[in-house]
């Protein structure tokens, strides 16, 4: 054997135990987040015919969780850093408090994992129990166009003491609250948001003598129970399924948990992203009954998230590839965005393992992406504010100016996402080498960018807002922007912009 050749079987073995060793570290960091305790099945509780006691971990209706090329371990570390990048896109809840622990003669637990960083906590349970009745709000789930007019306060749910209760024995005593109005500040603190649900659904919760403690249905699979704000706005929406990621991963759920909605919002295009991420959703108010939960994560509002306390506060994160960080680990870089980007691309069954080529044989795509007039919610009008009054100019100037490109192939993709499925949006951002559009909410799909993509955000003087920069900084995304003295861009400004990006791209 050669010299050379020799080096290479060595190179070779190393990258096959390297490989070895992170799948190993994947697959053992689920079990060193918040695990549910042992519970003791209680023989006074009534349960469905078909609950299969002595499988409870055998998720058959859970769809599992794909692996990653930008995966980190969630395992909980209490030494993260405050107001490090992990503590504000992962694992930073690190203070637990356990406010019920099961008993033997009772199933029912709950805790909460508090962050210092996001002041937010992420709270499960099992053995819950929630009476719909006792939750004021519409039903939800409708077809929009039957509620037309309906009013936001009655879509957002009020909770009755009691909404959700949990057991609490043969000897639990009298009924009474489960937590105080003290720890609820220091937990699950009001900050500044008007209505805080989650605030107020942890707060309803009742600790019921077992006899009182009966469910007509059996939930047996991880559940979150969500409630969404704005939930026909994409950027909102986008805040709420990474604060439901980040709670699976927080509380090392094996496979992707159901969702709740506990709300009463009409359903939207958007829930197509929400039964690709996650195992189901149905509407609380959907229930026949009181039903129980065997395992319940209450996910934190977007609001709650970095995403969103961003635009507020300095938030100086750098993306970075998990490759990088696992070398080198950095509190000033993450990896978290790129992982939850792949787990929306993977949800919807298109690659993530292999990246887009350079400059592939088809060309390069131009992704331009519109804004366009449509009906997203009950109080809309169905006409969009318009963010650049000459779009369909700059298009066409666009259009025109490919045409005439020599240097290399390039397609101009018209992304009209209004009139596109929620799949077929992401595959257009994953195949862009270039995304270009007006500051508006459709710029969040950036998420699910392919590593080397470059964004072109055209903003109005009337909205300079940090949502999109942020996003590119915080994935490690190419970013530039041509800020408009009004709503009106100058073609050949753009034009420019983008013909020095391509050569930047080798076209």
């Amino acid at each position: 054997m050669t010299k050379n050749n020799s080096w290479l079987l060595k190179i070779l073995v190393f990258l096959f135990a390297l490989n070895s060793l992170s799948l190993c570290l994947y697959f053992a960091s689920h079990s060193k987040t918040l695990t549910p305790p042992t519970l003791t099945p209680h023989p006074q509780i009534n349960r469905l015919p078909l609950t299969d006691q002595t499988h409870r971990h055998n998720y058959r209706f859970s769809k599992p969780w794909t692996i990653l090329p930008s995966y980190l371990p969630w395992s909980q570390t209490p030494n993260a850093p405050f107001r490090s990048c992990e503590a504000y896109f992962g694992n930073g809840f690190t203070r637990r408090v356990d406010l019920l622990k099961p008993t033997k003669d009772s199933g029912s637990w709950f805790r909460c994992a508090f962050s210092e960083t996001l002041r937010s906590s992420v709270c499960e349970g099992g053995g819950i129990r929630m009476v719909p009745e006792r939750v004021k709000m519409s039903i939800g789930g409708e077809v929009l166009e039957d509620v037309i007019g309906r009013g936001e306060e009655e879509e957002l749910p009020e909770f009755r003491n009691g909404a959700f209760e949990v057991d609490g024995g043969v000897g639990g005593g009298e009924e009474r609250g489960l937590v105080s109005r003290e720890f609820l500040d220091e937990y699950v603190p009001r900050g500044d948001i008007g209505k805080h649900t989650m605030r107020e659904l942890i707060g309803s919760i009742r600790v019921v003598p077992s006899k009182e403690f009966q469910c007509s249905e059996w939930i047996e699979e991880p559940t979150l129970l969500v409630t969404r704000f704005e939930y026909a706005n994409v950027f909102h929406t986008f805040t709420d399924w990474y604060s439901g990621y980040v709670a699976s991963r927080v509380t090392g759920l094996p496979s992707r948990p159901h969702v709740v909605f506990v709300d009463g919002h009409c359903r939207t295009q958007l829930e197509e992203t929400w039964k690709a991420l996650f195992s189901s959703i149905r509407y609380a108010k959907n229930f026949s009954g009181p039903v129980c939960f065997r395992h319940a994560i209450i996910s934190p509002l977007g609001y709650e998230t970095a995403w969103f306390k961003g635009l507020t506060e300095d938030i100086a994160c750098e993306g970075a590839s998990a490759p990088e960080l696992w070398q080198h680990p950095d509190d000033k870089k993450t990896a978290r965005l790129s992982e939850f980007g792949e787990m929306i691309r993977a949800a919807f069954g298109i690659p993530v393992h292999r990246q887009r080529i350079e400059k592939q044989a088809s060309g390069l795509n131009i992704l331009f992406v519109r804004r366009e007039d449509y009906l997203p919610h009950p109080r809309h009008g169905g006409k969009v504010e318009s963010r650049l009054s000459n779009e369909q100019e700059v298009f066409d100037a666009l259009k025109s100016w490919v045409s005439n490109h020599k240097e290399c192939k390039i397609n101009l993709v018209n992304g009209l996402f209004a009139h596109m499925s929620m799949k077929e949006q992401v595959r257009a951002i994953q195949d862009a080498s270039v995304i270009i559009g007006a500051h508006g909410a459709g710029l969040t799909h950036i998420v699910s960018a392919s590593p080397k993509t470059v964004v072109l955000e055209i903003i109005s003087s009337q909205y300079r807002r940090p949502h999109f920069a942020l996003i590119a900084q915080w994935k490690g995304l190419e970013y530039h922007a041509i800020n408009l003295a009004g709503l009106y861009a100058s073609p050949s400004v753009v034009i420019d912009n983008l013909s020095r990006i391509l050569r930047t791209l080798g076209c």
